[in-house]
C-alpha cells in the first residue's frame, strides 16, 4: 500500500489539498500520513532563567489541542465524500517544515508528498510557495502542488513536459505505471524552439517504444515555451501537469511572474514534480 504524506496547517489551501489527497490515496489504494509541523520560538534566557520549561510546554500544548480539535474536520470532509475509510496516521512534530517533511518521509517510508500552495494568481504563482518549492528542491520523491483554487477533477489527463532525454524516459515509465492505477492517459509536450537539437528520429523512437501504452507524443514549435505549456494545458484537458526537477532555478526560469494573470488564474491544475538525478 502506498503511503502519501499530506503536511497541513489547518490553512484553506491545506484543507483544499486534502481533498486531492483524499481521492489520490483512492485510486491508488493508498494511506494518508497527515503532519503538523510547529516550530519553538527562541526566548533569550537571560529574561527567563526560569520559565523556560513553562513557556515551551504551554506552546506544545496549544498546538497539540489545536491539532486535535482540527482533525475532525477533516475526518468530517472525508466522510462527506465517502472516503472515510481511508487509512489515516497523524503526525505532529516540532521544528521546520522541511525537517519534520524529510523525517516522516524516511520514517514512515513516504511514496508520495501531497501539500496545498497559495498564490494570488493561480498555480504558476502557487509553485513559488516558499514551503512547497523547498519541499520540491529538496526530497527525492514525487510532490503533488495543489493551488487553493485547484478543485477536485478526476485525473483522465496527465500532461508530462520532455526533451527526450534518457532521464525523461525513466520518469515517464514512472507516470505511465501511475496512469495505469489512476486509468487515465498520459499525454507529453516537447516544445520545439530554434535552439533545439532533439532529432525526428529520437521521437520517432519513443514514439515507436511506447506504441502500446495510454501516451501520445506533441510537439510544438515555438520559442513561447512557456505559453506554449499553458496552451498545451488548456486545449488537451490536462488534470495534472508532470514537470521534471533538476533543480530549483528550472522553475523560475520557466515560470516567470510575467505572464498573463488572467491566463494563469484560468488554469488552476495540480503539478506533480518528479525528481530526477
Amino acid at each position: 500500500m502506498k503511503r502519501i504524506l499530506f503536511p497541513t496547517d489547518f490553512s484553506e489551501a491545506a484543507t483544499n489539498a486534502f481533498v486531492h489527497a483524499l481521492e489520490f490515496a483512492k485510486s491508488i489504494n493508498g494511506e494518508l500520513v497527515l503532519l503538523h509541523a510547529f516550530e519553538l520560538p527562541v526566548y533569550d534566557n537571560h529574561y527567563f532563567p526560569e520559565n523556560y520549561m513553562i513557556i515551551y510546554e504551554s506552546i506544545e500544548l496549544a498546538e497539540f489541542e489545536h491539532f486535535k480539535n482540527e482533525l475532525p474536520k477533516l475526518r468530517a470532509i472525508a466522510q462527506k465524500r465517502n472516503l472515510d475509510d481511508i487509512r489515516m496516521t497523524h503526525r505532529l512534530m516540532d521544528g521546520g517544515l522541511m525537517f519534520a517533511v524529510e523525517k516522516a518521509i524516511k520514517e514512515d517510508q513516504i511514496d508520495y508528498v501531497i501539500m496545498g500552495t497559495e498564490g494570488a494568481t493561480g498555480w504558476i504563482d502557487a509553485l513559488f510557495g516558499t514551503n512547497t518549492t523547498a519541499v520540491i528542491s529538496e526530497v527525492d520523491i514525487p510532490v503533488f502542488s495543489v493551488p487553493v483554487n485547484a478543485k477536485f477533477k478526476s485525473i483522465k489527463n496527465i500532461g508530462f513536459t520532455t526533451r527526450f532525454r534518457p532521464k525523461d524516459k525513466k520518469a515517464l515509465i514512472k507516470v505511465l505505471k501511475l496512469a495505469k492505477k489512476l486509468e487515465a492517459k498520459v499525454k507529453c509536450l516537447y516544445v520545439k524552439t530554434d535552439s533545439s537539437d532533439v532529432s525526428k528520429e529520437t521521437i520517432k523512437e519513443w514514439e515507436h517504444e511506447f506504441a502500446n501504452d495510454a501516451v501520445e507524443f506533441n510537439v510544438v514549435f515555438s520559442d513561447e515555451v512557456k505559453e506554449s505549456i499553458l496552451d498545451f494545458i488548456l486545449y488537451k484537458e490536462i488534470h495534472v501537469l508532470t514537470m521534471l526537477t533538476y533543480k530549483r532555478s528550472f522553475f523560475e526560469n520557466l515560470f516567470h511572474h510575467s505572464l498573463t494573470k488572467d491566463c494563469a488564474a484560468s488554469l488552476d491544475i495540480p503539478i506533480l514534480a518528479i525528481p530526477i538525478k
